[in-house]
This record gives structure tokens, C-alpha cells and sequence, in this order.
């Protein structure tokens, strides 16, 4: 009788059930064969979404595009491209930067069984994460040395404008050199000087403070307002400003999801800022020296054979900073086409980790995507005050990156604080001082 009863139709229908869940739950640790084919190659727009969060909707791209508030979603453009070998990369594009970035992946979630992309800013240690379908990507943009930090992103394919589009019109003029005070009538108030060229409503260019620029910065003016973004994996810039009446500017300045800073501008061809050689100084003649551990957690010394009777140049910098990146660039140019035996270089890096296990990993991965060939150093947490006490024989470190010209009897003959890097008008003449001062010291021992 019992028997009988599990063959009811009922009872059968329940028992099948049951299977089917087992067999559903079986097999979803199961890696999916499903091959990731429907990722658009060409042009993408994304977002982040710094106010709120996505909303989730798929489909047609001018629905998508509704959703853009200009004062809160900073734009940037990339591209997606697929190469002969079937492997895909991404290329993000900041004014005349393009960065390219090897590192994606693409592939059906486990769990969701939803078309994901991944990809990595390893060199910078953040990346992005989202699902895909029906011509748009939503997720997150990660950034794990920071606490909870993950940035809302969306983007749509198709879409090649950052806040509008080229026939747009614009009746102001916002090209040219400006006077710039960030956080006016605070006690944290700095200068800068913004240097922008316009064409029609598109407008470029960045600002350059007494500790670095602000890279390359792409936008639209808009009836009387200025907008201005910049994504490169390491950081998110937005700057919206407002044309005055009387031919001035304010507007405000967003880092990320958490920074919001104040700015205003005049107008002014002669703007200009301190000398960048006399904001940090050596406390005294003695010799410098110091050891910390590379990658591999050797301790290295600046007093190790490697380093006598030569030139050193100290970077100290961060990996998380592109513009420590930019200085980089210019020191291994200089490197492999000068090509000094007398020249020994050593990065001296601050980072956002304090745990060294981490600090060295990030430190691993960063001198292998950079190719550098010369040693990279872990000096401690990135907190200035921290790390001035790692260095004091300086009297302050005020900005990453910092570059220490050190002598063969290991005396700190210059300090260069800050860097004007490739988007600034100030990097060629830069990198003729760069190799100037490197001279003036071979010539003077």
C-alpha cells in the first residue's frame, strides 16, 4: 500500500521535483561552458555613479542615457577591442591618453548564470566588475585598499560623447590660462593654475597644483556651465563650474565618491606657482641613508655596493598615484636613452596598505606592469607625516611623488616636489630640468 501511494501521480510529481533540485544544486559549482560571445567590441560610455545607485535597466540606450545627471555621474569613454587571438582589452581614453588595459575577462557567473566583465587595473590595484546584457554593463568599480569603497558603474555601448554631444552649442568661452584657488576661505585653501583649450562646446586640459596635475581632463560646455572628467583606474575626477557675469568661475571638485572640494577661477595669462625646487628641503648636509625591502622582502641599502660613487635619484611615490606614474615614465625614458652608468635609481614607495604582505604584493605586481628595471622599495603607510619620519633628513613630505637628487656622497643636493606630468605644458620644460640637474651634479663632483 505504501508502495502504491508514492506511485500516485501526486507523489511522482513531487519525487521529480525533488531530483531536479538536487541535480540544480549539483551541478551549480559546476564552471559553465558557455562561451561569453555577445560583448560588444567598439565604443563604450560609462559612468559612476557617485550619488546614488544604478538603476537596474536594461535595453534601449536612450532610456539608459536619461538617467545621466551631469552633476553627480562622471563620464569617461573606453573602448573594448578584440584581438585575432580571441583575447579581449580595453582602451581608456582621457583627452590624448589612451590606457590600455590587458587584464579582462569575460565569462558567465557561477551563481547569477549572468553574463559578467572584469576588468583590472592591476598596475593601480582597483577594478571593475559588472553584468552585461542587452548592450549595457552595471556594477562596480573596486578599490579594495580602501575600506567598503566600490563605486556604482554603468556603461552603454555605442555611445562615444562625454557630457554632449559635438553639435551642441555653448555661447562662453572657457579657453586659456587661469588663476585657480581650490578650497577658497578655508584653512585648507591651495593655488593652481587651469590650462584649457576650446573648440566649439569641447573643451580639455587640467590643472596643475604645487603637488601635481590632474591628468588629462576631457568635457563640454553647456549653456554656462563647464564640465571636466577623468578616469584612469587609479582615480575618478569630476569638476563642474559655473561662468560668471563678471567673467569668472566656480564650481566644485569631486575625487571619488567621498572628496568635494570647492574651486574658483579668473581669468589670467601670467598665473603661475612656486617654484616646485623650494616647497621641500634637506634639514641638514648629512649623508642620507636608508633600508627597506623590495618585492622579494630583501633589505636594500642605499649604502649597498650597488649605489657607490653614483647619482641617486630617490622617487618617493606611491603605486596608487598616477602621476608618480607619469615621473616614472619620464626617469625610465631618460634611463634607457641616455643610458648613465653613474645613474642608479631607487622608487620608494608609500602605500595605502599597512600590512607588508599586501604592500609587497602590490609592489610585485606594479614593477612587473611598469617594466621596471630598477629596485622598488616599501617605505611604509602613505600618511605624509608617517612617512616623513621614515625620511628625516627632509623637512617635509608634502607630495607624492617627490623626487630626491641625491650626490655620490650620498648629500641631498636638490629636491623636486610634485611632478607636471605629459598633460601639462610644463612637462617638456620639466623633463629639460630633469636632465639639467642630473648634469649640474655629474659636473660638480
Amino acid at each position: 500500500m505504501q508502495y502504491m501511494n508514492m506511485c500516485r501521480p501526486k507523489n511522482l510529481t513531487v519525487f521529480l521535483l525533488s531530483c531536479f533540485i538536487v541535480v540544480i544544486a549539483l551541478t551549480g559549482c559546476v564552471e559553465p561552458k558557455h562561451s561569453f560571445e555577445k560583448l560588444p567590441a567598439g565604443p563604450w560610455r560609462g559612468v559612476l555613479l557617485l550619488d546614488r545607485n544604478p538603476v537596474v535597466k536594461f535595453g534601449d540606450d536612450r532610456d539608459v542615457a536619461k538617467k545621466f545627471d551631469f552633476d553627480s555621474e562622471l563620464p569617461f569613454l573606453f573602448d573594448i577591442v578584440q584581438e585575432d587571438n580571441g583575447k579581449w582589452f580595453a582602451v581608456f581614453r582621457n583627452g590624448e591618453e589612451q590606457i590600455k588595459i590587458t587584464d579582462v575577462s569575460f565569462g558567465r557567473a557561477t551563481i547569477s548564470s549572468k553574463d559578467t566583465v572584469r576588468i583590472d587595473f592591476k598596475a593601480f590595484d582597483t577594478y571593475i566588475t559588472a553584468i552585461y546584457e542587452d548592450g549595457v554593463m552595471e556594477g562596480h568599480w573596486h578599490v579594495p585598499y580602501r575600506d567598503n569603497y566600490a563605486i556604482p558603474f554603468k556603461a552603454v555601448f555605442g555611445q562615444n560623447h562625454l557630457f554632449a554631444h559635438d553639435s551642441e552649442k555653448s555661447d562662453i568661452q572657457a579657453g586659456g590660462k587661469w588663476k585657480v584657488t581650490f578650497e577658497p576661505g578655508t584653512p585648507d585653501a591651495y593655488p593652481a593654475v587651469g590650462e584649457f583649450q576650446q573648440n566649439g562646446n569641447k573643451i580639455s586640459g587640467t590643472f596643475l597644483t604645487e603637488t601635481g596635475d590632474y591628468r588629462y581632463l576631457d568635457g563640454h560646455m553647456l549653456g554656462k556651465k563647464l564640465y571636466m572628467s577623468a578616469f584612469d583606474g587609479a582615480h575618478a575626477f569630476l569638476f563642474v563650474g559655473k561662468m560668471l557675469e563678471n567673467g569668472s568661475i566656480t564650481g566644485t571638485f569631486r575625487s571619488g565618491k567621498h572628496h568635494t572640494a570647492s574651486w574658483e577661477a579668473v581669468k589670467d595669462e601670467n598665473a603661475s606657482l612656486a617654484d616646485p625646487y623650494l616647497l621641500t628641503k634637506a634639514k641638514s648636509s648629512d649623508p642620507i641613508d636608508f633600508t627597506f625591502p623590495n618585492p622579494d622582502g630583501q633589505q636594500i641599502s642605499l649604502s649597498d655596493d650597488a649605489y657607490q660613487g653614483k647619482i641617486k635619484l630617490i622617487q618617493i611615490m606611491g603605486t596608487w598615484c598616477p602621476n608618480c606614474m607619469d615621473e616614472l615614465q619620464m626617469i625610465q625614458e631618460y634611463l634607457q636613452t641616455e643610458k648613465p652608468e653613474d645613474v642608479a635609481v631607487i622608487s620608494l614607495a608609500f602605500e595605502r596598505y599597512r600590512e607588508k604582505e599586501k604592500a609587497l604584493k602590490v609592489l610585485k605586481t606594479y614593477k612587473a606592469k611598469t617594466k621596471m628595471a630598477h629596485e622598488i622599495l616599501w617605505g611604509g603607510y602613505y600618511d605624509k607625516k608617517e612617512a616623513l619620519k621614515q625620511l628625516p633628513q627632509l623637512d617635509t613630505i608634502m607630495s607624492y611623488p617627490t623626487l630626491l637628487y641625491v650626490d655620490k656622497y650620498n648629500q641631498i643636493r636638490k629636491v623636486y616636489t610634485g611632478f607636471s606630468g605629459p598633460a601639462t605644458p610644463a612637462y617638456e620644460k620639466q623633463k629639460s630640468e630633469f636632465k639639467s640637474t642630473i648634469n649640474a651634479i655629474r659636473n660638480s663632483e
